[in-house]
């Protein structure tokens, strides 16, 4: 997908994405320094974010890792000052980070319950007030926030994740009317089965339920990351320019079919 980039897209622009070391987040980094724009990538996990940031450097572009746990308010704000400290600006925010896993509802533990809504719909909120500090003043700025479809629909074995998506959407749409005359600007983008490491394992883990997933997508594949970072970038760049409040679904038709992931434990 390389013919799409302009290569001076976003220079000179700082963009931060959460959950940078794997899977949509990395490939969200890796266009936006493609742009040409700075990019640093926040997570948990060091060594995965250092992987992202090589890639990126190795292509000819800018970035850095910064360790941060999004559950953590204090933290995020540290972090996130840090990042607007050291380029003098921030731009743009992608809140990529996540935590899921299939479970039927009566069997999701209290603890499994707050682990996803600690890291979908508190982190989210709190690298957006966080990045917002920085946006409001300046009368600038893009957030992106990746749900699911299964935030306005449901399905079976998310009520966790649903849940939590389903908050993130509603809180983009009301910081987009609260800060739309502000100029700061938040989309939310809903991908369908995408093929990553991370969602192969948690989300069709076994054969039988990676081909009732395919079968539930009209385009009949999944998506790639690089597909899905395509379209991030166009929500966050000057072409959305007017685009607020909204959800593009990037998931070859899935939704409207409404099947997604199974909660049976097949064999592999």
């Amino acid at each position: 997908m390389n013919h799409r980039i302009q290569p001076d897209e976003f220079n000179g622009r700082v963009a931060l994405v959460t959950g940078g070391g794997s899977g949509i987040g990395r490939a969200v980094a890796r266009r936006w320094a493609a742009g040409g724009g700075h990019v640093a990538v926040l997570g948990r996990r060091e060594e995965a974010l250092r992987e992202t940031v090589a890639l990126i450097e190795a292509a000819g572009g800018s970035a850095d890792a910064v360790s941060c746990d999004v559950r953590d308010a204090d933290a995020v704000d540290t972090a996130v000052d840090r990042v607007a400290a050291a380029r003098g600006r921030l731009d743009v925010l992608v809140n990529n980070a996540a935590g899921n896993f299939v479970m039927p509802g009566e069997q999701l533990s209290p603890n499994g319950w707050k682990a996803v809504i600690d890291i979908v719909l508190n982190g989210t909120f709190h690298c957006t007030r966080a990045a917002a500090r920085h946006m409001l003043p300046k009368g600038r700025g893009a957030v992106l926030n990746v749900i699911a479809g299964y935030a306005w629909h449901g399905h079976p074995g998310t009520v966790h994740s649903a849940a939590a998506k389903a908050g993130v959407l509603a809180m983009t749409r009301t910081l987009a009317v609260e800060w739309a005359a502000r100029g700061v600007r938040l989309n939310c983008i809903a991908p369908g089965p995408t093929e990553t490491e991370g969602a192969s394992a948690a989300l069709w883990p076994t054969r039988a339920a990676r081909a009732q997933v395919l079968s539930s997508v009209p385009a009949a594949r999944f998506a790639t990351p690089e597909e899905v970072a395509e379209s991030a970038a166009f929500l966050v760049s000057d072409r959305a320019s007017y685009i607020t409040g909204d959800v593009l679904v990037a998931d070859g038709g899935q939704w409207l079919g409404k099947s997604i992931y199974t909660t049976q434990q097949d064999t592999p």
